[in-house]
């Protein structure tokens, strides 16, 4: 017998796309962990008819398995567009680092007219992932954030092995993983690490045997230290003494190479000249006051700026292009003559900038002298213009006119040449200022040829051999620098920026800085050389620190690091970006895929900023939110729409994780060698609070060769000449107390660092109280964590003034591991003493001491730690904590969220409607008034009281982990909202329909039981995971008990379909029947929930093929038929049901909705035809006017066939129906006008169209009656629609139809009726009646020429090419509205309409009518267009006052279904191809992108009723509406149905 494969397990990283191809994740900013055997999966997941799956396709670099990464080597992967799934590409990760993506697609158009131009393929921006590297030392993975880096200056290490090998051994001693050194390579003249002489060759007086030495170092770190290496990679200069250099002169920014920097070089040139010459001049050569400054200063423009005449680079030479102009006009040689016609008449400042505009060259960069220039053909034609063709008798006329329109051109530019010079002798003036004058500047001294007046912005090449073949211009190359606040994606050296001309540069002397150009054949050897150097990094290095990453081109960086992880595929990349903008950090940090930025703790100069940078480092609040969906994983289902680059076993077990928001990753160290030390800008006993508090941090950490030893100032790393010396390195480190620095509680520091990063230890809390600050870090499921107290040592601070108050660490168990001060002798005659060393860099006397009376105190509710009252700045302590609460045998993570799926796997629909839903008067009805929905402290009532209730308040909460929102303060509170839950369910579980809801009550108790037994401050998160994990259980059972069509759907579909769960359900108040509770459909919540306001005839039919058909819920359909049927009366439905006790026939339309519904009933529903034999007792008699109560003995009496109940409505429509309302008058209706109440209906038989309805009534789904005295509205109503409004008469062909088929196909008894004149007419007469007269009588030609042709009074018409709303109504301006309701007649039946007329007619919708998410009710140009429905507004606006206007401009969101219902349908008449079918798909995608964003947004789960104009949220709307979700579901029905075909 074979073996049998066992399940495996998946894990997925999802990635949606939104419809414009951008990531659907927080920030936009997306790291992911390292590559896992097997590898993990990015799961694209993009909607099937999003409208860049036109012919579209995903692209992105992500290799192949064995393949090596290319970043140009996209993979393309086809997007199969699918109206009915969301299309998931699988890309696994096998290697990591920085990966792009993109899609190219063909955009839609704005409609899809036939006939349009091919649209040209376009692409988005590109995206990026970044993979991080998977780190390891001797068999230990180390994460990113586990890192403790030790820094140290190379060339201080002294000899090699000797002197090194002991650091090291005293590095690793102390538990760092990591050695940072400073370039290793030979260095320039200057003597500075990052002045490299030759990035090729290791430094020989420290490694005489080369890369040998440095291979047998690396190799002894790992194997005898623990410690991985980390270098700096430099590459935007070169030591400007490189020997390379002269060779390739090209390699730097010249002269040559870059003519705009000929002007910067000629006043670096007259600097040194003048301050050569200063004496000559009579003025001072050592400045030694600010007055001395000043003289110099003034001395610059006659001696220096003046004799350089820098103006010359700005302007055009106005005699030189004059003549040439001239010269032009008189050859009569000119060009461009179509661009002055009219400028005769031009005024003089119309010429010169036209001059400006068209003839100026050289217009954007300083490129020489008078190198801006005129095209003096095109200046020839301004000539001629003026003065006709060249004359000698105006030669002098038109040479003086030239003249002084380029003297006027030179004006801005004089301008310009003004300001720069400003800011040149502005510059000037500070630097010289900072080097010789102020305090904390280096103070030069005498201006002299070693101190120059200014440093130099250039290197000159020195002229040999080798330097004499190339051109003079190319041997002056600029020299490296930053600028202040600049632009890090700009080149300060380029044509477009002047920083080195206005001397705003901070030079480095000893750097040139290189030249790259766009790509590799723009300087070939640079890129090759520097390609090798960074080779040879990544052959010996596990990390690289790009030095001035803000200043290295991106397109650079991302080339070198390629080659890098060529070499080194697992390349931890660590950057120093200042950039000064989080933007731009994010744009260096997703393209070179880098690991962590580098930030600085001793940038802070308080306590406060201490606590800020820690808090920016720590990781996630502690009790943060989980935002990966709770599951135990689900097996995947092998999919047509996975059509990623590899497959997977079909049992593979699917975990899939949201991507959550990461901020920039962080290598946050104590101190650098960029930075003063403690002693310097704090308080020397700063080193121990300040190493604790960034060792605790969630993030890399590192630390400075001299901080744990405590040196007394910074190390000048270019100019010191002494060695490092650390007692660390001479003698084994054990944790504890001890003399000459803080290494030996670094130690221990770094192994909690390194275990909690290791570990996954990312929450943490942070607390700030005067010199105190505590950090509490922990695990976000074991609760295990530790927690420091640091008093921070700050000038002037001395022994400290209070204590820290005791901290509760509630629910938390806390063991102290020690405690311990820092003492420094901080001493001038110490720090004399240190500094008097000539051969040793050595550290200030010191002292660490342990700390006692730390008292511990268990209470019932956690921990108290008090410090004791001795607890001087400069101490620290740290402990051990645990939550006992947390401690669950399986878990308390995996408790909670297990065990759902089975819990709620019996739930009913109906069961779910309680468990996820009930609006406050469904909550009501249920407790008999005793029970509404949750209110929430400073947050107001939930919008249901059950589980959707909650999750739509939690779902951006925990997004966002949203940790101070009220609820989760009422969490912290207390436990009520828990026993409310369960209390609820538990309480409706006695009820026997409701028996099944126990399983979930239990589940829920014994998950909350759980959670109240951990610390308050962690409630929210385990609340959360509780609701989440209920929720998605219950969702998926209502999945499951859904059509399978709505079980693959997408997210949207379902999230419609869910609908029909929400708005389903029992009432005490409202019943499909008056004697027994049956589950009945609300119209909408909560304004639709209860009692007669319940159950609506006309809402429930325009919904019920959607929410119940399309769904698969039959019996509900079959229910709803059946009790409606029921109470069929004059030919009726009622409008509101009323539980058939009180039942109101007032609508016209409700029958025919009700009609097409039994229609699609039989087709849809298996064996669906039989329901029309199927009997329904009669609430009122057949045939027979007559109204009695329910309870009369002739209610119920008789019954009848549901092929009977169709008869009888299409027989009394015939024959005409009459008659006033039962229970006629203002306690039915105290709006209506007495002659309202008259209801009356016939059909003109010259048509077959059906009239009813008066100017008093509204009896179609435009029903809002005025209400306002004061207005004078009252009775009257806002849209009566009386007549034959298009959608009655389209839904009655539609019945017609079907009819005559049944009848045609032995399947319906009845094969026409009697007409009011006692004629028969069969159905299909009556159907071709209608579809005879229809087209003429409802539309208005595009053209008045075509009038004659259809019944149309030209002088009404407002838009033509539509179809009328209405056919001879009371108004006849009424029939020519454009209205959203000639698409209804159009879905149901499109035989009545011309395909070209129609297709016009709906472009005219799409134009004028629809909104973000629904219809308007009336096309904007009409001037009863009034769309801001406030139902409260009573004021005298007749046409607005109490919401008259509800129907009249308002956007309607049911609508929409049928208006993309119909455009699909005949859209896809006229499309052939499978390419233009499928855009036909994609342009109704395009539209319901309103209505995804509408529905995701909701915290009602639903679709809205209406909204105000162009979308804009209306409050007085029903919030979730059961016809605007259901006729959306139709919608994708439809397009399933049409698939299949």
């Amino acid at each position: 017998m074979g073996s049998k494969s066992l399940p495996t397990s998946q894990e997925i990283y999802y990635l949606p796309l939104n419809d414009a191809g951008h990531p659907d994740v927080p920030g936009r900013y997306i790291y992911l962990p390292p590559p896992t055997e097997p590898a993990y999966i990015v799961r694209f997941a993009i909607e099937g008819t999003s409208s860049i799956c036109r012919e579209g396709s995903l692209w992105f670099n992500v290799p192949r398995k064995g393949e090596k990464f290319n970043r140009h080597a996209f993979h393309e992967y086809r997007l199969h567009p699918d109206f009915n799934q969301t299309l998931h590409i699988d890309v696994p990760i096998y290697l990591p680092g920085a990966f792009a993506f993109y899609i190219t697609y063909a955009p839609l158009s704005n409609s899809s007219s036939a006939g349009a131009a091919p649209p040209k393929q376009t692409r988005t921006e590109t995206f990026y992932f970044d993979v991080s590297p998977k780190l390891t030392i001797n068999g230990t993975v180390l994460p990113i954030d586990s890192l403790s880096i030790f820094s140290v200056i190379s060339k201080l290490m002294g000899q090699y092995p000797k002197d090194w090998e002991r650091h090291l051994r005293g590095i690793g001693q102390r538990e760092y993983n990591m050695v940072h050194f400073t370039p290793l390579m030979q260095r320039g003249s200057s003597n500075s690490p990052y002045s490299m002489y030759d990035q090729l060759t290791f430094d020989p007086a420290c490694f005489p045997n080369g890369e040998d030495d440095v291979a047998a170092m690396i190799k002894s770190m790992e194997k005898n230290h623990g410690l991985l290496g980390l270098t700096d990679v430099v590459w935007n200069h070169t030591a400007n003494n490189s020997k390379w250099l002269e060779e390739h002169p090209e390699a730097g920014y010249n002269i040559e190479t870059c003519p705009w920097l000929e002007v910067a070089l000629e006043l670096d040139n007259a600097l040194l000249q003048y301050g050569t010459d200063l004496a000559k001049y009579g003025l001072p050569t050592e400045l030694k006051s600010a007055d001395d400054l000043q003289r110099v200063m003034d001395g610059m423009k006659p001696y220096c700026l003046d004799l350089v005449n820098i103006w010359e680079f700005y302007v055009v030479k106005v005699a030189r292009d004059a003549q040439a102009a001239v010269d032009a006009w008189m050859s009569g040689i000119t060009s461009a003559d179509n661009k002055v016609d009219g400028a005769k008449n031009w005024s003089s400042s119309q010429k010169v900038e036209f001059l400006r505009g068209n003839a100026l060259l050289g217009a954007n960069e300083l490129a020489g002298r008078f190198h801006r220039r005129i095209e003096p053909h095109i200046a020839a034609a301004l000539l001629t213009s003026a003065y006709g063709h060249g004359q000698s008798d105006l030669q002098q006329t038109a040479l003086e006119t030239m003249t002084e329109w380029l003297k006027a051109l030179n004006v801005p530019y004089y301008h310009q040449y003004d300001a720069d010079v400003a800011v040149i002798k502005q510059q000037v003036m500070d630097r010289v200022r900072y080097l010789r004058l102020d305090d904390n500047g280096p103070k030069l001294g005498p201006i002299n040829q070693r101190h120059a007046f200014v440093e130099s912005y250039f290197t000159r090449l020195p002229l040999n051999e080798t330097t004499k073949k190339h051109h003079p211009k190319a041997l002056s190359l600029v020299n490296n620098g930053w600028v202040w606040a600049a632009d890090a994606m700009k080149d300060n050296a380029g044509s477009s920026s002047r920083a080195y001309l206005r001397r705003e540069v901070i030079v480095w002397g000893d750097c040139v800085k290189l030249r790259y150009g766009k790509k590799p054949e723009d300087n070939p050897y640079l890129w090759d050389f520097m390609t090798r150097y960074t080779r040879l990094m990544a052959k010996y290095f596990t990390g690289f620190r790009i030095d001035n990453c803000h200043s290295t081109p991106l397109h650079v960086a991302e080339y070198l690091l390629d080659q890098a992880r060529d070499v080194r595929p697992d390349l931890a990349v660590f950057a120093e970006l200042f950039t000064g903008d989080e933007k731009m950090d994010y744009a260096f940090v997703k393209r070179l895929g880098l690991s962590a930025l580098i930030r600085e703790a001793m940038q802070a100069w308080s306590t406060r900023e201490v606590s800020r940078l820690v808090h920016m480092h720590s990781g996630r609040p502690i009790g943060s939110f989980e935002i990966d969906k709770p599951s135990s994983g689900k097996k995947r289902r092998p999919s047509a729409t996975a059509n990623g680059p590899d497959s997977f076993p079909t049992e593979t077990t699917e975990v899939i994780h949201n991507i959550r928001q990461s901020p920039v990753h962080a290598l946050f160290m104590d101190c650098t060698h960029d930075n003063e030390v403690p002693a310097q800008k704090r308080d020397a006993r700063d080193t121990l609070p300040n190493a604790a508090l960034v060792n605790m941090c969630a993030c890399a950490t590192g630390s400075v060769m001299g901080y744990d030893e405590i040196y007394p100032k910074l190390i000048d790393l270019v100019h010191e000449p002494r060695l490092y010396h650390s007692s660390f390195s001479d003698h084994e480190v054990k944790i504890g107390a001890g003399r000459g620095g803080i290494g030996r509680i670094k130690k221990l520091l770094n192994h909690i660092h390194t275990f909690m990063g290791r570990h996954g230890y990312d929450e943490t809390f942070i607390h700030h109280e005067d010199e105190y600050i505590t950090i509490h870090r922990m695990h976000p499921k074991t609760r295990k964590g530790y927690f420091a107290v640091a008093h921070t040592a700050f000038p002037g601070y001395g022994e400290g003034h209070g204590t820290l108050t005791p901290v509760h660490l509630v629910g938390t168990r806390a063991k102290l591991i020690g405690s311990w001060k820092l003492d420094v002798n901080v001493s001038e005659s110490a720090k004399q003493a240190v500094l008097d060393d000539k051969a040793f860099l050595r550290g200030l006397p010191s002292s660490v001491s342990e700390l006692s009376g730390v008292s511990l105190q268990v209470k019932d509710d956690g921990t108290v730690i008090t410090m004791p009252s001795y607890f001087p700045p400069g101490s620290i302590a740290i402990f051990e904590t645990c939550i006992p609460g947390a401690e669950h045998s399986e878990g308390l993570d995996r408790f909670v969220s297990s065990g759902a799926a089975q819990a709620f796997s019996k739930s009913s629909l109906v069961d779910l409607n309680i468990i996820l839903y009930r609006s406050e008067p469904e909550e009501r009805d249920a407790s008999n008034g005793k029970h509404g929905v949750y209110s929430i402290p400073g947050h107001g009532p939930l919008v249901y009281a059950g589980l959707q209730g909650w999750w739509s308040c939690l779902r951006d909460i925990i997004r966002y982990n949203q940790l101070g929102h009220p609820i989760c303060n009422h969490l912290r509170e207390g436990t009520w909202a828990m026993d409310y839950i369960v209390g609820r369910l538990d309480r409706m579980s006695k009820n026997e329909e409701y028996s099944s809801l126990l399983k979930p009550a239990a589940w829920l108790k014994s998950r909350f039981d759980a959670i109240k037994k951990v610390p308050s401050f962690l409630r929210p998160r385990y609340f959360a995971l509780v609701i989440q994990t209920a929720y998605d259980a219950a969702w998926a059972r209502g999945m499951d008990l859904l059509s399978d069509n709505i079980q693959n759907g997408q997210g949207f579909v379902q999230s419609l379909a869910m609908v029909s769960i929400q708005m389903t359900g029992f009432m005490h108040s409202a019943s499909l029947n008056p004697f027994q509770s049956v589950p009945s459909m609300s119209a909408g919540l909560p304004h639709f929930s209860s009692s007669w306001a319940r159950c609506w005839g006309r809402d429930i039919f325009i919904s019920l093929r959607g929410l119940y058909l399309a769904t698969g819920r039959y019996s509900d359909a079959y229910n709803h038929i059946m009790a409606f049927a029921s109470v069929l009366k004059h030919g009726m439905i009622p409008n509101l049901l009323s539980d058939g006790k009180l039942p109101r026939y007032n609508s016209r339309d409700s029958i025919w909705f009700f009609l097409q519904t039994v229609q699609d009933y039989t087709k849809i529903v298996p064996n669906g035809q039989g329901l029309l034999k199927d009997k329904v007792k009669r609430r009122f008699l057949p045939y027979d006017d007559t109204y009695f109560d329910f309870d009369d003995p002739r209610a119920y009496s008789q019954e009848s066939t549901i092929e009977e109940i169709i008869q009888e409505a299409l027989q009394r429509h015939a024959t005409g129906l009459s008659f006033r309302e039962a229970n006629a008058g203002p306690s039915l209706d105290m709006q209506m006008k007495d002659e309202g109440f008259n209801i009356d209906i016939h059909v003109d038989w010259n048509t077959g169209i059906i009239f009813g309805g008066n100017q008093s009534n509204c009896g179609t789904w435009m029903d809002k009656m005025g209400e306002s005295v004061k207005a004078g509205s009252k009775g009257v109503p806002g849209t009566p629609r009386d007549g034959a409004p298009i959608e009655i008469a389209g839904l009655l062909a539609s019945t017609l139809t079907w009819v005559s088929e049944l009848h045609e196909e032995g399947n319906f008894h009845y094969s026409g009726v009697n007409t009011s004149t006692g004629d028969f007419i069969s159905f299909r007469d009556w159907a071709s009646k209608l579809q005879d007269n229809f087209e003429r009588c409802y539309y208005i030609p595009s053209t008045s020429s075509d009038d004659g042709s259809y019944e149309v009074n030209p002088s009404i018409v407002n838009r033509r090419g539509i179809y009328k709303d209405l056919y001879r109504s009371g108004k006849e301006y009424e029939d020519y509205q454009l209205r959203p309701n000639f698409p209804i007649a159009m879905t149901v039946a499109p035989q009545l309409f011309s395909p070209e007329k129609a297709l016009g007619a709906l472009e005219m919708a799409d134009k004028y009518l629809r909104g973000p998410t629904g219809m308007a009710t009336l096309d904007p140009s009409d001037l009863n267009y009034r769309p801001y429905y406030i139902n409260s507004e009573d004021s005298t606006d007749f046409s607005t006052s109490k919401g008259r206007n509800y129907h009249q401009g308002p956007e309607w969101i049911w609508p929409l279904g049928f208006f993309l219902r119909a455009f699909l349908k005949f859209d896809l008449m006229r499309k052939s191809t499978r390419a233009e079918r499928t855009e036909a798909f994609q342009q109704i995608t395009q539209r319901l992108e309103g209505c995804k964003v509408a529905i995701r947004g909701s915290p009602w789960a639903g679709l809205a009723e209406l909204t105000q104009k162009n979308g804009e949220f209306c409050g007085d709307s029903s919030p979730t509406q059961a016809w605007s979700a259901g006729c959306l579901l139709d919608l994708s029905y439809d397009a399933k149905e049409i698939a299949k075909e």
